[in-house]
């Protein structure tokens, strides 16, 4: 026996025996990275790629009517620190997102909570106020286009009661102020029918028991209402902040960025600078920007959920 062990070690034989490669476990993580495979080379493609991508452009000076590329390094971002615009840009995106963040979301809920009631004719208005985010953006906004106009739709309405409207689209006070209604009215269905799904998934027992506790409507909808449609409250902010940041084809219908600056957002200049005036390295600069301001954005929502959402904490 002990000369039979000496011949197979050596000789290199082991006494144990390896399993089979192909394991269940092996042939189901197969299948799983089979199954995520296309959705994975999606993002690699048209996500990732195009970031590192924009990434390298920004450190160009890309002159496609001259055909010259050369490496510039961070000449780019130097110059956007310098851009004597940038400030103009940044207030009028500013004040944009806050004013179609704060009226959507405000609006939304309003809805919901009105539709949400057992009242006749809700699943009509229900499909109105949705109705607007099935029309096609650029049809939406020519029309409103044509209403906003010195002598549009809306003027002749307010000149039937004896108010004298203003050109809605070239003051300066009033120009800002009209995109985002416009904005808000098209696309608040979204935010009203995640608001109403959350609304019905509140537990009426709830409210009952804050009742027979002597709680009025307002306690109830800070105390009950508002902490469970939290989760709610936190993704449809989240979409809307990155929609206010990426608003370009209204701005170039309605306004083109004007009068003077006051609708230029962030979008619409980056576009200038690469589309009309060619500056392509410079727009990738301020792509860079755009991205850096989103992820920044939505990363303070993230890490301030645990303050505020229900079950985060």
């Amino acid at each position: 026996m002990a000369a039979t062990e000496i011949r197979d070690r050596v000789a290199g034989r082991t006494a144990t025996r390896r399993g089979p490669f192909w394991t269940i476990p092996r042939r189901d993580a197969l299948v799983g990275y089979l199954l995520i495979s296309p959705q994975l080379a999606g993002s690699v493609l048209f996500v990732l790629l195009p970031l590192a991508l924009v990434g390298w452009y920004s450190l160009q000076e890309w002159n496609v009517l001259a055909g010259t590329f050369d490496f510039v390094g961070g000449e780019n971002y130097a110059k956007l620190l310098a851009d004597p615009n940038m400030g103009e840009v940044l207030t009028s995106t500013t004040l944009f997102s806050i004013g179609l963040v704060v009226l959507n979301l405000a609006l939304a809920l309003l809805l919901a909570i009105l539709l949400n009631q057992k009242l006749a004719g809700t699943t009509f208005f229900r499909t109105l106020f949705f109705s607007p985010v099935l029309v096609s953006l650029v049809a939406w906004t020519i029309v409103w286009q044509f209403l906003l106009q010195g002598d549009g739709g809306i003027n002749g309405l307010l000149g039937a009661v004896g108010v004298d409207g203003p050109n809605w689209l070239r003051g300066d006070a009033t120009a800002l102020l009209s995109v985002v209604v416009v904005q808000v009215i098209k696309n608040v269905g979204l935010n009203m029918v995640l608001f109403l799904a959350a609304l019905q998934g509140v537990p009426r027992q709830l409210y009952e028991a804050a009742e027979l506790d002597g709680a009025n409507a307002w306690v109830r909808f800070l105390r009950i209402t508002m902490p469970l449609i939290s989760p709610t409250v936190l993704l449809t902010s989240i979409i809307t902040v990155v929609g206010s940041l990426q608003v370009f084809a209204q701005i170039a219908v309605l306004t083109q960025g004007g009068p003077g600056m006051s609708t230029t957002v962030l979008v619409y200049y980056l576009y200038q600078q690469a589309f009309q005036f060619r500056h392509f390295g410079y727009g990738a600069t301020l792509s860079v920007l755009l991205f850096l301001i989103v992820a920044a954005l939505t990363l303070v929502q993230w890490r301030m959920r645990r303050k505020w959402v229900f079950h985060e904490s």
